[in-house]
């Protein structure tokens, strides 16, 4: 696994171009410098790598799967990344940072990453107390021991400890986690939420100990209760479980500490910018925050319980469909928050049973992708879907199926919505289904539900649907079809086959061989100038991901006036940007380069930029790869040095680049030596 961390660090561009990292349950999460130097295909390619996922910006996900706290910590440990850029605690420079990954949309993708940063590290511990309800759930449903009696054995009440531990305090570890995104002490947020969930805090409801407290029976037939605090008048609730109250009141609380944090001197600010805090936002929370909270996650479950109780049927076909939509964009967590909100208003929550329609009809494509690459003997597809389905069926975690396979083949999401469909129908038909606690969607948590019966039947009408139709209509096109028929063919004849290109030759006509390269190609180790200027030492480039030779080690070219950029050696192009300011050759030799036009020319979104080939095309020494107005990127403020660098170095020997000075497209600049034996 080590090798694959490295091999990982170097696809992104090294510790230089990593301006912050960190992993959810399944992705590691990379924020760039510069995301156009990482090529996807390079990427997936990367044993235990399930998948790329490029983002707006400048952020880049990575799918690992089960695996990816492993990797995360080897690719942390390794020797280059000590006192990197990625570890740098400069608050300035990481919330630029991250303000220029978030690109156009800044304020809707913040309020999003707020969200997934603040539940997103909640997972495992999330998981673990969802199977011990499960545990449960399976003694209580076989007669081992009645969960809901009023009496209990100690056991029991143990064990529901070990559960409620986490759904309890769960404001205070969403509290810590949204202090710590929003770059607050995360202690002092965790405190004000414990503030509330404390017995004296508790004890304020009980009318016989308070002559202030008065409680009436709702409606709905409920307990309030409210106290008065001098002649304030305070709301008392049960805030165990109630996430909502943390998310609104971190933002208030990092106001007002990072506030404090200018006007309070640095010598005594350990002291007085907690302090202060404490007096403004507990108080604050409690009189207000907490109350508004509520009122707010009631109202958001209120409106869908009334969807779900007039028209159940539709309910329970509209939340499976929207997820596979939802949780690419991370925009399922407000859905999630409402689930737990749920559960702590009402003690049940609804959305989650027509979720499971969705969860398990993800699972059922992915299981038809398993069988496909069973009967085509496509070895890593059968290792990525089995890696998938295992961690969807044991763990109800889907991303690794997402990311793996159902957005790298986009014909498999009309063929598994029609699974959601199906089981939403079912779910719905059956009047919808509820649980007491919030649980991952999996094999192991099916006894959480209730009606057991009509939960489980219809996250298998999901399943089977879904792979059915995977199964029956394939999830490829007919080229990635055909390549899949010649390779079986090709490991049932005991020999290995180029992949295919096209449709066989009955279907349509065979396309054109690629030009040969000539043998001298082939040897062909050096590197002309991608363009006529001044050569420059790469360690002169302003960029530290070039200078620093993350990337690799090359030259760089100040261009000469009206200069365009050309192929430097006879090659095939595997990466061309649509931006056009950035393009990686593969040479007739092996050799791989990475041209980048000027620093930070991705921001010009192609202005001055007219590109001449495209990904895949075969290129001779010399042919234009774009042209270029320099004038508009000088205007633009950017600077036009562009590097040259060789990616691949580990493939080859010493790598000699020319001495400064001026150059043309027919000079050599770059020699590569073959490795030795």
């Amino acid at each position: 696994m080590s090798n694959t961390a490295q091999e990982i660090l170097d696809a992104v561009g090294g510790p230089g171009n990593i301006t912050h990292f960190t992993h959810c349950a399944t992705r590691l999460r990379f924020e760039l410098r510069d995301a156009s130097v990482v090529d996807k295909d390079t990427v997936e390619a990367i044993d235990g790598v399930l998948g790329a996922v490029p983002q707006s910006g400048d952020r880049y996900q990575i799918v690992i799967g089960g695996a990816v706290q492993s990797v995360f910590n080897e690719i942390n440990n390794l020797p280059s990344m000590a006192g990197g850029a990625a570890a740098a605690s400069n608050d300035d420079v990481k919330a630029a940072a991250r303000a220029k990954a978030r690109g156009k949309n800044a304020l809707v993708d913040a309020f999003f990453e707020y969200l997934s940063d603040s539940f997103r590290p909640l997972l495992p511990v999330l998981l673990g107390a969802s199977l011990i309800l499960a545990f449960l759930a399976v003694l209580d449903s076989t007669g081992v021991v009645d969960t809901r009696a009023e009496t209990i054995p100690a056991w029991l009440g143990y064990v529901n400890s070990m559960w409620r531990a986490v759904f309890y305090f769960l404001p205070a570890m969403v509290a810590y986690n949204a202090s710590k995104k929003l770059d607050i002490d995360p202690w002092v947020g965790t405190a004000v939420i414990l503030s509330l969930l404390t017995p004296n805090f508790m004890g304020l409801s009980n009318a016989s100990s308070f002559a202030e407290t008065t409680c009436t029976t709702t409606a709905l037939g409920s307990e309030q209760c409210v106290t008065h605090v001098g002649s304030l008048p305070l709301q008392l609730a049960d805030y165990g479980g109630q996430v909502f109250v943390p998310l609104l009141m971190v933002p208030i609380l990092a106001l007002v500490y990072k506030g404090l944090k200018k006007i309070v001197p640095s010598n005594v600010q350990m002291v007085f910018v907690p302090f202060i805090s404490f007096i403004i936002i507990m108080p604050l929370t409690a009189f207000l925050i907490g109350p508004l909270s509520i009122w707010i996650g009631n109202g958001l479950g209120g409106g869908l319980a009334w969807l779900n109780g007039h028209a159940p049927i539709l309910f329970a076909i509209i939340i499976p469909i929207i997820y596979p939509f939802l949780v690419p964009l991370g925009l399922h967590w407000p859905l999630n928050a409402l689930q737990l909100a749920n559960i702590a208003s009402t003690g049940s929550d609804f959305i989650q049973g027509p979720m499971g329609a969705w969860n398990f009809a993800c699972f059922g494509a992915t299981a038809g992708v398993l069988f496909l690459s069973i009967r085509d003997r496509d070895t890593d597809m059968r290792q990525t879907a089995s890696g998938a389905l295992a961690a969807g069926l044991f763990g109800g975690i889907s991303e690794p199926s997402l990311y793996g396979i159902h957005l790298r083949f986009k014909r498999i999401y009309p063929l598994m919505l029609t699974g959601c469909v199906v089981g939403g129908l079912v779910i719905g038909i059956g009047n919808g289904v509820t649980t007491n606690t919030f649980v991952f969607t999996s094999l192991l948590t099916i006894p959480v539900f209730t009606p057991t019966a009509v939960y489980g039947l219809g996250i298998a009408a999901a399943f089977i649907t879904a792979f059915l139709m995977v199964v029956l209509f394939d999830y490829r096109t007919k080229e990635q079809k055909a390549e899949a028929r010649e390779k079986k063919a090709a490991l049932n004849a005991g020999v290995s086959a180029a992949p295919a290109a096209a449709a066989p030759a009955a279907a349509a006509p065979a396309a054109p061989a690629a030009p040969e390269f000539s043998d001298e190609a082939k040897a062909d180790l050096t590197l002309t100038a991608p363009m006529a200027g001044e050569l420059v030492a790469l360690s002169d480039v302003a960029d530290e991901a070039f200078s620093a030779g993350a990337l690799g080690p090359g030259i760089a070219v100040s261009p000469a006036a009206h200069a365009v950029v050309v192929a430097p050696c006879d090659g095939k192009v595997t990466v061309a940007f649509p931006t056009g300011h950035a393009y990686g050759l593969k040479s007739a030799s092996g050799v791989q380069v990475l041209i980048h036009i000027g620093m930070d020319t991705v921001k010009l979104d192609g202005k001055g930029f007219t590109p001449r080939v495209a990904k895949g095309d075969v290129v001779r020494r010399g042919d234009v790869l774009a042209e270029v107005d320099w004038d508009v990127i000088r205007e633009a403020g950017y600077d036009t040095i562009t590097p040259m660098v060789v990616t691949n170095k580990k493939k080859f020997g010493t790598i000699t680049p020319a001495a400064p000075g001026a150059v043309g497209i027919d000079d050599t600049v770059v020699t590569v030596a073959p490795k030795e034996a």
